[in-house]
């Protein structure tokens, strides 16, 4: 008999047992397995089912169509805690069994990621962005200026950074990603992508530096997948995320948002015992 999906009624994701039953992860089943990549594609082909049943039950939650109350609340609670364990049990089962994560899992652990950040965005459980309160308020109207990525701290790059608008006043205003690609004329948009993946990269690389903080890694990481996924939905009222570019750039999109996600559930469940 092999390892098996549990899943009742009702129930947010899903769990592993092995093949007697006992409660496991996919990452200690794929220690052992003779088929590792087969239980991988298996996990997020139950993932993304419990994607599209989550979107079905909380997507005007996560939408801010209207605010949670009394136990929506917990279960926006549970909704993010199982994502997350789910997302970060791929990611290291993954790299166990020397399974390159694609296109494929790109886009659904991205769009796992980006269901957890909205749960707790409407729960107020998000901390920081990067320069919070650093910046310029920003008025109406068209802004002339130019996008430039700043960091916020080169000697702590676990801190992450933002995209901010330099203006020809040389005020600073907060910027994002999907207003570069969408809402700019002038910009170079492969250019601002290839960027903008290399500063997760530096934050997941950073996030094992020594004096690293988990809770400046997990805002640096929650800010910088927020703004690349929500510049990459496949459409305004959707959480379902695309990923850009030729069949290179798609790969090292997924293998990045993999890396990222895993890094902020790792440095979160430092602080968080639900994720521990």
């Amino acid at each position: 008999m092999r390892p098996r999906i549990i899943q009742h009624d009702n129930q947010i994701g899903f769990s592993w047992a092995t093949s007697a039953g006992t409660p496991t992860t996919l990452s200690v089943l794929v220690a052992v397995d003779d088929e590792p990549s087969r239980l991988c594609a298996t996990h997020l082909s139950a993932l993304d089912d419990a994607l599209i049943d989550a979107a079905r039950r909380f997507g005007e939650l996560l939408g801010g169509g209207r605010r949670a109350a009394g136990a929506e609340r917990d279960e926006l609670r549970e909704l993010h805690r199982v994502l997350d364990l789910l997302c970060r049990d791929y990611a290291t089962a993954a790299d166990t069994a020397g399974v390159a994560p694609d296109v494929r899992a790109g886009k659904i652990i991205g769009t796992a990621m980006l269901m957890s950040i909205l749960a707790r965005q409407s729960l107020g459980l998000l901390g920081p962005a990067p320069l919070d309160g650093a910046l310029d308020v920003p008025e109406l109207g068209v802004v002339g200026g130019h996008g430039d990525f700043v960091v916020v701290d080169p000697g702590r790059p676990w801190r992450g950074g933002r995209w901010v608008l330099r203006t020809e006043s040389g005020r600073r205003l907060p910027l994002t990603l999907e207003m570069m690609l969408f809402d700019s004329s002038g910009v170079n948009k492969d250019a601002a992508r290839r960027e903008h993946l290399d500063a997760m990269e530096s934050v997941v690389t950073a996030a094992g530096m020594p004096g690293a903080d988990p809770l400046d890694v997990a805002c640096a990481l929650d800010w910088l997948l927020y703004d690349w996924l929500m510049a990459h939905r496949d459409g305004p009222d959707s959480a379902g995320v695309l990923l850009p570019g030729d069949s290179a750039a798609q790969q090292r999109a997924a293998t990045v948002t993999v890396a990222a996600a895993a890094g902020s559930v790792t440095a979160r469940a430092s602080i968080d015992p639900a994720l521990a």
